[in-house]
């Protein structure tokens, strides 16, 4: 046996505010006996109300606007009640109204769905990958603006021409944005970043499907070349009558001889220098990247 559910959408003008001869529209959304009401942002001439129809009386071009704004926001409440039935979705007052406002699960935009992930993962990724979330989600936005002249987009949206037209702009358009053009690992990292916020929506059962779900992501292998001793003696003889460089000459010179990098020496201090089983001193420390344990002889 289904359940039945009462359902009814009436216009109510807010005399209250009333100013300057204008008042305000609101919508009262009713189901089961339960009601939610909200501003439609929207003013009228007060005088124009006809308390029998919901609607503004007369032929003034105003009460032609309102009247026919005012038919198309009931007829969209009830599409939205309708497809939360199709749904079989809960039937609330509120429910309904982030339905026709877009504010449910269902109608998720790709930057709310970055804020999302950028407030969780707060407390878990470390500053410098969050950093590169933040900057990725720069060039959505300037993405969105430029190519798309949109502030945002729903994730039901995105597809495979989004991610070819990404990819595309991050390679064109972020030259004229920035000092220099990125790499191709450059763009790729910034598509995996997508990528990854795309298979947080799937678990969230934000989407349906990947957009991801043709496309490859192409690094390029570098390789990497090693400092020759008589470079490291060049560095070495270096001298700058300002003492922040000739620090900095010590500790890149240091990481070279120990392998660590310019963040996990920074990271060093007293308390990471230990004695060791043979008695001599030992620096104990961890990987900031990837959270290893390390020793070096000092």
């Amino acid at each position: 046996m289904r359940n039945s559910v009462t359902f009814s959408v009436m216009f109510l003008p807010r005399f209250e505010k009333e100013s300057k001869g204008k008042s305000p529209l609101y919508v009262r959304i009713t189901t089961n006996g339960k009601r939610t009401l909200f501003s439609l942002k929207r003013k009228f001439t007060t005088t124009l109300w006809d308390e029998t129809k919901s609607r503004l009386k007369g032929s003034s071009i105003e009460a032609f606007q309102i009247n026919k704004y005012l038919d198309q926001v009931y007829v969209d409440i009830n599409e939205a009640y309708r497809e939360l039935l199709k749904e079989k979705k809960l039937i609330t007052p509120l429910s309904v109204k982030a339905r026709y406002l877009g504010e449910d699960d269902i109608n998720k935009t790709l930057l709310q769905l970055s804020a999302y992930h950028n407030l969780n993962m707060k407390s878990v990724l470390k500053h410098g990958a969050l950093k590169n979330y933040f900057t990725t989600e720069t060039y959505i936005k300037r993405f969105l603006q430029i190519e798309r002249n949109a502030e945002d987009i729903y994730l039901e949206y995105l597809n495979y021409a989004f991610i070819i037209d990404f990819e595309n702009f991050l390679r064109r358009n972020v030259a004229q944005l920035q000092s220099r053009p990125l790499t191709n690992n450059g763009v790729m990292k910034h598509l995996e970043r997508l990528k990854k916020l795309l298979n947080l929506a799937l678990r969230l059962e934000w989407i349906e499907r990947d957009p991801f779900a043709k496309f490859s992501l192409k690094f390029i292998k570098t390789e990497r070349y090693f400092l020759t001793q008589l470079e490291i003696e060049k560095i070495l003889k270096f001298h700058s009558e300002r003492n922040h460089l000739n620090r900095t000459r010590d500790i890149f010179i240091f990481s070279c001889y120990i392998g660590l990098s310019y963040i996990d020496v920074k990271n060093l201090k007293k308390a990471n220098i230990g004695k060791g089983i043979d008695g001599n001193d030992w620096i104990y420390t961890s990987r900031q990247k990837t959270d290893q344990t390390v020793k070096f002889q000092s």
